[in-house]
């Protein structure tokens, strides 16, 4: 079969979808995770990994540089890239949620910060509510305690982050998995290689969690 290039987020999608890799019976060494490498050819799985940030993985499989890759739902979502969406691998399993202070309450000029800004206005426009979408790249939590946006849109896994910050989870817009993506002409060219992963993969991906 044709050799497949895989691009991979860094981080705990990253670890998740590499165990389901060892789960399903492809050759993946033990010191894999361990490499400080960008790109790990791993010979055994006929396979190279790109390690790239989540946000890039799409835009990596669009362009035909990866033909298939792992990425978050809300990445798809928001990044909107033109890639197929084979497998909902149900690993590091979240989801995207509006949250505030308990204090809050509306104002004349709402403002919300956000990672997501494509995600979030669709969101509130969907709602009937106009707001303004600040776009920020880390530390959500701080906007609402500077003063700098009433709510913000990030995802929550545990809550653990914004108890200890002080706020609270006021509104669930989606649950968000991760998924296996591939290439549109790669699918065409490669469709054996990336049928035997989708069919590896679809023996171990876990059962029971709600999406």
């Amino acid at each position: 079969m044709p050799r497949l290039t895989v691009a991979m987020p860094k981080g705990r999608i990253f670890e998740e979808a590499v165990e389901l890799l060892r789960r399903a019976g492809l050759a993946i060494p033990p010191e894999f995770e361990e490499s400080r490498k960008l790109i790990i050819p791993v010979e055994e799985a006929g396979m190279d990994f790109i390690l790239a940030k989540p946000v890039d993985v799409p835009t990596y499989v669009e362009y035909g540089v990866a033909d298939i890759g792992v990425v978050g739902k809300d990445v798809l979502l928001e990044e909107e890239r033109d890639v197929y969406e084979l497998l909902d691998l149900k690993i590091s399993a979240c989801r995207l949620s509006v949250a505030g202070l308990p204090d809050w309450q509306p104002t004349d000029a709402p403002r919300v910060a956000t990672k997501f800004p494509k995600l979030a206005s669709r969101y509130f426009r969907e709602q009937g509510a106009q707001v303004e979408i600040i776009k920020l790249n880390g530390s959500i939590e701080l906007a609402p305690l500077i003063g700098l946006a009433d709510r913000i849109v990030d995802i929550v896994s545990t809550g653990q982050t914004l108890k200890d910050n002080g706020l609270v989870e006021l509104e669930t817009i989606t649950s968000i998995t991760s998924r296996l993506i591939a290439n549109r002409v790669s699918y065409r060219m490669k469709s054996e290689a990336i049928d035997f992963i989708i069919d590896k993969f679809s023996t171990v991906v876990p059962k029971g969690v709600e999406v």
